[in-house]
């Protein structure tokens, strides 16, 4: 169960505490209120606040009442949404967003409310997604304003709605995909008449653009705990609508027919996966190509599956996944370089696989790393997770193998520079040697010698020539 400590509270706010101070006595000079609210407020308390964090606070002053406070105070001010209250500013180099009260009608066909400026601060929290972001420190003496025990829900770590959840997904059914993102991202549970109205309630996600729900969705993918948020879409439902290939691998049994669906299995690869982003070297931080690829490499074993003498078999998923993965993700809006890599990586997932015990021929090698391209790191990772097997003899077997491979990629990537690999003549050695111009038969040849080069390894431009003549005069 997670726990918080008033005293780190003090102490995350201490670096920022001449800010609030000042602000909050600015605010009072001229008759307002002003408070930090949400997730600052819920952070300090559980000691994740940071270096730099974006504060929020909320204020009965009025926006332009708040732009003339700020007037000369704050180094910059932007309009973030001066319409719905909110005004930004950098003061003392801190991003900070300040907002009137707000009391808040939704059309029930729509996320987009119509906003009416309030008088109080509780009529102004109460309308908050979760009871952890519902909290308010009073400035300038930090007074906590706590009255749906936001405090206790985080001591407990539980995600619960400040009023009816029926009512808070209704008025914003994106709050549904936000429950199981902060579960994900603090480890919490979502507490029973929350998850029951999520899994009631599930359809009205279609009212939301694809485009917030994948923001959502990746900051769940990003979490440091995704598989809870993951499991909670699942569960409730939303994932139909937002990632159906998902649950979708729920009624596939994987090859073994032992101990885990395709859809746990995933979710394994997936825990993995960021596992060895911070244990296989090259470390990196979260790896939003590595864990959406560990997330959907198995996304094609439903379509290819095959029943044949009580066994089952997924031949040439990793080509039917890709071409799904692509189809799914941008339906979901992803960048197409985003699309291109994760795709890749899909269809290349099983390649290691087909180069039997280790027994590589260079040729193989050189294939691999040309195929892999920018992405061999992320392959590397992906391939080491994809093992799940209970066999532990099985797999300390893969994980050897996998070393071997590494290491032969690295003699030759040493030996023959394969991160930049090219044939040994380029397109002009090419037309000055075959005396032809540009065109498709400068391409035949470059591929030719390309092939001759992964094949043979680097041959020099004397071999390469002779290689060259003699496939021509062949051809002609």
């Amino acid at each position: 169960m997670p726990t918080f400590d008033p005293q780190q509270a003090a102490a995350q706010l201490a670096p920022i505490k001449p800010l609030l101070s000042s602000l909050g006595n600015r605010f009072l000079a001229a008759g307002f209120e002003l408070s930090l609210v949400g997730g600052p407020v819920r952070d300090a308390f559980l000691g994740r606040l940071g270096q730099a964090p974006d504060l929020d606070f909320t204020t009965n002053a009025r926006p332009e009442q708040i732009l003339e406070l700020l007037e000369g105070f704050a180094e910059a001010i932007w309009d973030v949404g001066i319409r719905f209250g909110t005004i930004g500013a950098r003061i003392s180099g801190q991003e900070c967003e300040i907002t009137t009260y707000r009391s808040e009608h939704y059309d029930p066909d729509s996320r987009k409310p119509e906003v009416n400026f309030g008088d109080s601060l509780l009529g102004d929290l109460g309308r908050r997604d979760f009871t952890i972001n519902a909290m308010a420190l009073r400035l300038p003496e930090l007074t906590l304003v706590d009255e749906f025990n936001g405090i206790q829900d985080l001591a407990a770590g539980i995600i619960r709605t400040p009023n009816s959840p029926q009512m808070s997904f209704s008025d914003d059914p994106l709050r549904m995909m936000r429950a199981a993102r902060f579960a994900s991202q603090l480890n919490f549970s979502v507490d029973g008449p929350t998850l029951q109205a999520m899994v009631e309630m599930h359809e009205r996600i279609t009212i939301v653009s694809i485009e917030r729900s994948q923001v959502e969705f990746m900051k769940i993918v990003m979490s440091d705990h995704p598989r809870l948020g993951l499991k909670l879409l699942v569960d409730s439902g939303i994932a139909e609508y937002v990632f159906p290939e998902l649950p979708g691998m729920r009624l596939t049994t994987d090859e073994h027919l032992q101990h885990k669906d395709v859809y746990e299995h995933s979710l394994t690869v997936l825990d993995q996966a960021i596992m060895l982003e911070t244990t296989h070297e090259p470390f990196s931080g979260p790896d939003p190509v590595l864990r959406l690829s560990a997330l959907f490499h198995d996304i094609g074993k439903p379509r290819t599956r095959k029943f044949d003498d009580g066994k089952v078999s997924f031949h040439h998923h990793e080509v039917v996944g890709a071409r799904m993965t692509r189809k799914r993700m941008k339906a979901m809006r992803f960048s197409n370089d985003m699309i291109d890599d994760v795709s890749k990586l899909v269809e290349l997932h099983l390649r290691f696989h087909g180069y039997g015990s280790g027994d590589w021929t260079d040729s193989a090698v050189r294939r691999y790393v040309r195929d892999a391209g920018p992405l061999l790191v992320q392959l590397h990772k992906l391939t080491r997770a994809d093992c799940t097997t209970r066999n532990k003899k099985r797999a300390a077997s893969l994980q050897k193998t996998y070393d071997m491979l590494e290491e032969r990629i690295a003699i030759l990537l040493e030996q023959e520079e394969l991160d930049s690999l090219r044939p040994d003549l380029d397109g002009a050695a090419i037309m000055r040697l075959l005396d032809i111009q540009a065109g498709p038969q400068v391409g035949e040849a470059y591929r030719f010698l390309m092939e001759l080069r992964l094949d043979r390894g680097p041959l020099g431009e004397e071999e390469a020539t002779q290689a060259l003549l003699a496939w021509w005069q062949a051809r002609t």
